[in-house]
């Protein structure tokens, strides 16, 4: 809220309740909040956003500023001394010295635009209650815009499921290279566009992973996306099986569309404890290995479901292969004849420098195993002896654009092909490990 410190606490998300006396002091007609994923800097309190700067404004960030280090050395010219532990931090304290000579929002963010590489989707309250939503150019990240007919109030969130659960109507999607003011003299949303349009690049991962399957992201419904995706990679791979079972909760959409295209009936054969502390989370987010394990070792076999049968699991991406590992081990122990997977998003094989949590080749277990290999079916072969499964099968970028239903070329699969071209300022560096 505008004149307030932001609010901040570690821990669980839906443990806010917790805290709902003293949010009850944070009454206004604008306010902001975030939900930090760390991707670049430490996982800690003076870290968790959204970020105050001065009495200017705070800001709110989803993605990642991959030439932030270049940035801050611009920032510390005159802000020596100035807080550049992550890179929304280093964001803010440019975006305040741009607009200390500009004086305009727009045109700091013009400005702002052609210094900053890399993806952001942000969300800004300024001193005088306005809130800005802010995409990059090439939209790496989702955001859109909503409104609260009865209170006739705005929202910009990351996705519109967001907007469902507090009754707002989506409006649409903020596009790439546009700023979206909020309570503004127009008391509406006003649009300003402060980049040119280019070529766009939606993360592919949203898709199959990160999105809320009720969000529609860049007009796409994500549960039919991920629907569409299982049904696809049911053709390409061709397995035969007994019965078919998602890895929860992500891959549930997918199991069902490759139930539906093969014909294999599909049963729960994995279930998430949610009566433990980590029960509902997702391993992927978890910053070390340990906790990764942890969450994936309170998913619990049902035995009726798998026991003497051949079991086609599908899940929605590999990454370190800490989850396949134990799930395979859980499902072995439970009595499963056979084990086959169908993995809807195609092998990662390289780092992601655009807000997702895969930062060096050495974590991928698709690189570890399949360094050099273009081959996506000698890959799957090397990743399905390294988990130890008797078959796995991924799909490929054609696969998920036409899953997805957006044209390739709008999509960004740098995660797997390793193409950094859309992120420009990037190019050849010895750092990229690409």
């Amino acid at each position: 809220m505008p004149g307030k410190p932001p609010f901040k606490r570690m821990g669980l998300a839906f443990n806010w309740v917790n805290f709902s006396r003293e949010l009850n002091g944070y009454k206004g007609g604008s306010g902001i909040g975030h939900i930090r994923y760390s991707t670049k800097g430490r996982s800690n309190l003076g870290n968790a956003q959204p970020i105050q700067f001065g009495i200017e404004f705070s800001i709110a960030h989803n993605g990642t500023i991959y030439n932030a280090d270049e940035l801050q050395k611009t920032v510390l010219a005159t802000r020596a001394g100035a807080d550049c532990s992550t890179d929304t931090k280093v964001v803010g304290h440019r975006l305040l010295q741009i607009l200390k000579e500009e004086n305009d929002w727009f045109w700091a963010f013009e400005r702002l635009s052609k210094e900053v590489v890399g993806a952001y989707s942000l969300m800004i309250l300024n001193k005088q209650g306005e809130v800005f939503a802010v995409r990059d150019p090439r939209g790496y990240r989702p955001l859109c815009i909503g409104r609260h007919e009865r209170s006739g109030t705005y929202f910009a969130a990351s996705e519109s499921c967001a907007l469902t659960a507090v009754d707002a109507e989506f409006i649409r999607d903020v596009e790439p290279g546009e700023m979206i003011r909020l309570g503004g003299p127009k008391r509406g949303f006003e649009a300003f566009r402060f980049a040119p349009k280019m070529e766009p690049a939606h993360c592919s991962f949203e898709y199959t992973y990160f999105a809320h399957p009720s969000s529609v992201i860049n007009g796409v419904n994500v549960y039919e996306a991920r629907k569409r995706v299982g049904k696809i990679l049911a053709r390409r791979a061709r397995m035969k099986g007994k019965v078919v079972i998602p890895v929860p909760d992500s891959a549930r959409p997918g199991a069902l569309g490759y139930s539906m295209e093969s014909g294999i009936p599909m049963d729960e054969g994995l279930m998430k404890d949610r009566y433990r502390r980590k029960g509902s989370m997702r391993s992927f987010i978890e910053p070390k290995q340990g906790g990764r394990e942890e969450v994936v070792k309170r998913i619990i076999p049902i035995k009726e479901t798998i026991k003497g049968k051949d079991v086609i699991v599908v899940d929605d991406s590999v990454v370190r292969g800490t989850s396949s590992g134990i799930i395979v081990e859980a499902l072995r122990a439970a009595g499963a004849k056979s084990i086959k997977m169908a993995i809807t998003f195609p092998p990662i094989m390289h780092p992601c420098y655009m807000g997702v949590d895969f930062p060096s080749r050495e974590e991928l277990l698709a690189y570890r195993v399949a360094a050099g290999e273009t081959d996506i079916n000698v890959i799957g072969e090397k990743v399905a002896k390294s988990i130890g499964v008797d078959e796995l099968h991924y799909n490929d970028i054609d696969g998920l654009a036409e899953a997805i239903g957006l044209p390739k070329e709008s999509l960004c699969f740098a995660c797997i092909n390793g193409d950094y071209s859309k992120l420009g300022a990037i190019k050849q560096r010895k750092e990229l490990k690409a």
